[in-house]
């Protein structure tokens, strides 16, 4: 009977695992789901509900973690007890906050998961821009962008991106994309071949780097990383066991740890791809201020595939982004791009050409980083007195836990206190390493006293650890 447990999940909102893992409490309080039952295989379930594996497997851990469900090597998963071994004496504090539809008075958590950019006026300037392409009557939208229509963007874009230290490039070089993950998924198309090719990458990564690889049918193979992010001797070794032609690697703004690679394991990574002959996709998308050490397109411009986007400086909704490809790969870059999407609509090509021709994108650009530097002024002022990982420019922060927290238990008590924050398991890859961890951006969208009042929440947290953590 367990095997066929089919959840209904429709009156709940918020996450579909949070909601998950109370359908499965609930069962089996209830006596719904008895103690032995045999849950659903992970792919199983999520194909019935509709859902991603990796979705039901987190809602099986969380309630594995509290002691509801055992899983046993070769036979499955079942039911352990009908408590919960965490908080058992006070459940429904331990419980995530999922907000009832019946309830449209119930307030939504604080949403730390992804840094937002705060409103300094984009919107009117984007307003403008198209007010001003409408009045100079030289819009023409009905043909398809071309391959070298976008050219004098390009120009600008290689001026916008004089910050960066990437070695010579010029508008030959660059490939537009929609957004930083569009980005990634070009350079894997352009890369990979066979029917099932491998991808290296960082063992904690942006998980975007493996939802490119599944689109491409690669198979992920993790590479350990320390506190200089991705180790050379990692990457040598894993080279030598493996028959992946691509590693993509991040090395001024490492997702989620905050790590800054230095300059001389910048080298030896690209020495390492050079001697094996591997092709670099390095994720530039969190850039932070003017770059100060050389990057790997610098290092290793035969192949280095540079990917940026303007979704964390400027505005997400327009969905631009660029590859700078390897020296004399452009074309082919932008070859690809014409066979995958026919180019960026002219609209936004428009747009974003009015932003940075005309110096408003750098503007807003330092105003937007101007409010990150006040929202990590005050996340230092508040949770400073933890081992709290950052970089100045940086949108996000990196937490350890201090002693008497896990991470899931804490983004749950700090879920079930209104606030959603990322466990470093969310950006772990399958049989990799997960630190005790979670990952805080700093919400620009949010008021001020709303931000201040979540850190706020989050201090008192991991200053009360709970006493009785499962085991």
């Amino acid at each position: 009977m367990g095997t066929m447990w089919q959840p209904d999940l429709t009156h709940y909102d918020g996450p579909k695992y949070l909601a998950l893992t109370r359908s499965l409490r609930e069962a089996v309080r209830d006596g719904e789901l008895p103690e032995g039952t045999k849950l659903p295989p992970v792919r199983d379930l999520a194909w019935r509900l509709g859902m991603t594996p990796g979705t039901v497997a987190r809602a099986y851990q969380i309630a594995t973690q509290e002691g509801l469900l055992e899983a046993a090597v070769g036979r499955g998963t079942f039911v352990a007890s009908n408590r919960p071994k965490f908080g058992a004496s006070q459940p429904l504090m331990m419980e995530p906050r999922l907000i009832h539809r019946s309830d449209p008075d119930a307030k939504a958590p604080v949403d730390l998961r992804t840094p937002q950019l705060p409103d300094v006026g984009q919107g009117q300037a984007i307003a403008a821009a198209f007010a001003g392409l409408g009045e100079s009557g030289c819009v023409d939208y009905l043909g398809y962008p071309g391959l070298r229509r976008d050219r004098p963007l390009r120009e600008e874009l290689a001026n916008w991106l004089a910050d960066r230290i990437l070695g010579p490039i010029s508008a030959d070089d660059i490939v537009l994309t929609h957004g930083g993950q569009n980005g990634i998924n070009l350079a894997l198309q352009c890369c990979l071949k066979g029917t099932r090719p491998q991808v290296f990458c960082e063992e904690l990564s942006y998980p975007g780097f493996r939802h490119a690889a599944r689109l491409n049918r690669a198979e992920i193979v993790p590479v350990a990383i320390d506190g200089g992010g991705m180790i050379p001797e990692a990457l040598d070794a894993a080279c030598r066991r493996h028959d992946a032609r691509i590693v993509c690697v991040t090395t001024d703004a490492q997702n989620p740890t905050t790590v800054k690679m230095p300059a001389r394991r910048r080298a030896e990574i690209a020495e390492v791809a050079r001697r094996h002959d591997i092709q670099i996709v390095e994720d530039d998308c969190y850039s932070v201020q003017v770059a100060t050490d050389p990057s790997l397109r610098a290092l290793a411009p035969e192949r280095t595939w540079h990917v940026t986007s303007v979704s964390k400086s400027l505005a997400a909704g327009l969905r631009f982004g660029a590859i700078v490809c390897p020296t004399g790969l452009g074309e082919a870059g932008r070859l690809a791009a014409q066979h995958s999407y026919f180019g960026l609509a002219r609209p936004v090509t428009d747009i974003v050409y009015h932003l940075l021709a005309s110096g408003e994108g750098a503007r807003l650009r330092d105003k937007v980083q101007a409010v990150f530097a006040r929202r990590l002024e005050m996340t230092l002022n508040v949770l400073g007195a933890f081992d709290l990982r950052w970089q100045k420019g940086l949108a996000f922060v990196w937490l350890p836990m201090p002693q008497g927290w896990r991470a899931s238990t804490f983004a749950r008590e700090a879920e079930a206190a209104g606030v959603i924050v990322r466990s470093a398991d969310e950006f772990a890859l399958i049989e990799s390493h997960t630190p005790n961890a979670v990952r805080i951006a700093l919400n620009g969208a949010l008021p001020e006293a709303e931000f201040s009042k979540a850190l706020e929440t989050m201090a008192r947290l991991l200053r009360n650890p709970p006493g009785d953590l499962p085991v």
